[in-house]
């Protein structure tokens, strides 16, 4: 994610400190990586978008210039992925730059699912979870093909299927309604009786009216190693001149030509990176902040992507709970909030406003059988606090689910990583993904909230499509810009 660090792997809480972080791609260990965002306490405003004459870039010289085809702001899953899919589909050149280094932002905080249990079919956004969780079933199969340890030792790839549970009848009446709609629309799903999911996953309880949805061919990945992967894929263009990468590089403003008028190059800290077919800005949650940094003083479009900051809890060693799927309460899916005595939790009405807190419980083990449990969600700018009592909440949470958990203490300083940090939110819950008006050769690839690794690959191919005008595999039309945000 450029511009920021939007999810951060910290260990002992009480005592993380933040600093800025210049690890080399080889040297760096994302997933323990402490990392302060290089915008924090910039107290003066960035460039505006403004002629190359005009730009003052002390740090930055014409031996610093560099040409590509297109250039990528924002090394996340989805930056990447564009990446990617240019290079291996194309023959255009491809720069990405970005104030940190991958998997430091969003994407390395995450649980790692590629679920269609929670997609509903025939809204704006199916047809592309569809096609990108085929597009992640064919790159699996294509590393499985070559051997070494397969996708599962290359991508953390686990055909856990997905179990989506519910207590209440209310909760049972959404599943079988959920289940009835996924297998309609070619999906595999069944409907679980309590006893049922018991023999799934005897360590979880759901009362004895309880219930879920099970959906055998969902999927998770481990984002660091995807992300490794997808990085090696993208540097091996390098030696054929075609792949430039320029991490801990934050982007500074676009430059514009002085004879067409048109956007030519991004002006990172260190480097002018021109982009002869476009740019692209892929920066997540700071996608907003950087276009009116980039577009000021004469800013006509206000794209509304915003933080949702999220605390998720990985426990090592932890052998109280074995789980066989990857686990959801049903709340997850609107994000209902969890009814938990704290006084963090905000009322259901106001999850919208400043603050406000939901808690649902997801469970899942990595490759490495840890249990990562989540989640949170909540509206508090950029703040990258931990906050020890919403850690406590969602253990809590876990408890009712998981009897085992329930006389455990928990040691946040031992034996565990919190993850913190800012999903993409989109207030009408799509992505953005398309042209900026009046720039035809920037666009805009953001706003995929807790669907960035989902839905990173159909991103990348309809992006590519875009920037070559081909007609797309997935209407765009519900991601554009154009007519979708007012002035």
């Amino acid at each position: 994610m450029d511009a920021a660090i939007a999810f951060t792997s910290v260990r002992n809480p009480s005592t993380t400190r933040f600093s800025s972080s210049s690890a080399s791609p080889s040297s760096r260990v994302p997933q323990r990586l402490c990392v302060r965002g290089p915008w924090r306490g910039r107290e003066r405003r960035l460039r505006a978008l403004r002629p190359q004459s005009q730009v003052q870039a002390p740090r930055a010289t014409a031996a610093d210039a560099s040409h590509h085809d297109v250039v990528v702001v924002g090394a996340g899953i989805v930056g990447l992925a564009i990446a990617r899919h240019l290079l291996l589909h194309t023959r255009l050149s491809v720069a990405v730059a970005d104030a940190a280094v991958p998997c430091s932002g969003a994407t390395g905080a995450g649980q790692g699912y590629i679920w269609m249990s929670h997609r509903v079919p025939g809204s704006d956004m199916w047809e592309l979870a569809v096609q990108s969780k085929q597009l992640w079933e064919e790159l699996a199969a294509e590393v499985d093909g070559q051997g070494g340890g397969g996708a599962r030792e290359r991508l953390g790839w686990m055909r856990t299927g997905s179990l989506l549970v519910g207590r209440t009848s209310e909760e049972l009446a959404t599943l079988e309604e959920m289940t009835n709609a996924l297998s309609q629309a070619g999906i595999h799903a069944e409907f679980l009786s309590a006893s049922s999911v018991h023999a799934l996953e005897p360590a979880l309880s759901v009362g004895k009216d309880g219930g879920a949805m099970f959906l055998s061919q969902d999927c998770q990945i481990d984002a660091a190693q995807a992300v490794s992967l997808i990085e090696k894929t993208n540097n091996s263009y390098s030696s054929e001149g075609r792949y430039m990468e320029f991490y801990n590089d934050p982007a500074m403003s676009l430059i514009r030509s002085e004879v067409t008028g048109t956007v030519e190059a991004v002006q990172t800290s260190r480097n002018i990176l021109y982009g002869r077919k476009a740019i692209v800005i892929a920066s997540g949650a700071w996608t907003r902040s950087l276009l009116h940094s980039f577009l000021e003083p004469a800013l006509t479009l206000d794209i509304p992507v915003k933080p949702r900051k999220g605390h998720l809890l990985v426990v090592e060693n932890f052998d109280k709970v074995k789980l066989n799927h990857g686990l959801m309460e049903v709340g997850y899916v609107d994000h209902q909030v969890a009814k938990l005595n704290s006084t963090h939790m905000a009322s259901e009405s106001g999850e919208d406003e400043q603050g406000a807190l939901s808690i649902s419980m997801t469970a899942t083990l990595d490759t490495k059988g840890n249990l990562v449990l989540g989640s949170s969600r909540e509206f508090k700018g950029f703040s990258r606090e931990v906050d020890k009592s919403i850690v406590k909440c969602m253990w809590e949470r876990a408890g009712e689910f998981f009897p085992a958990m329930q006389n455990v203490p928990l040691d946040i300083d031992q034996n565990t990583q919190i993850r913190i940090g800012h999903r993409p939110y989109m207030p009408d819950g799509k992505p953005v993904i398309g042209f900026i008006p009046d720039l035809p050769n920037v666009l805009v690839a953001t706003g995929h909230e807790g669907n960035g690794l989902t839905m990173a690959l159909g991103t990348a191919e309809m992006v590519t499509d875009m920037i070559l005008g081909n007609p797309g595999k997935v209407d765009c039309s519900p991601f554009s810009i154009e007519h979708r945000f007012s002035d």
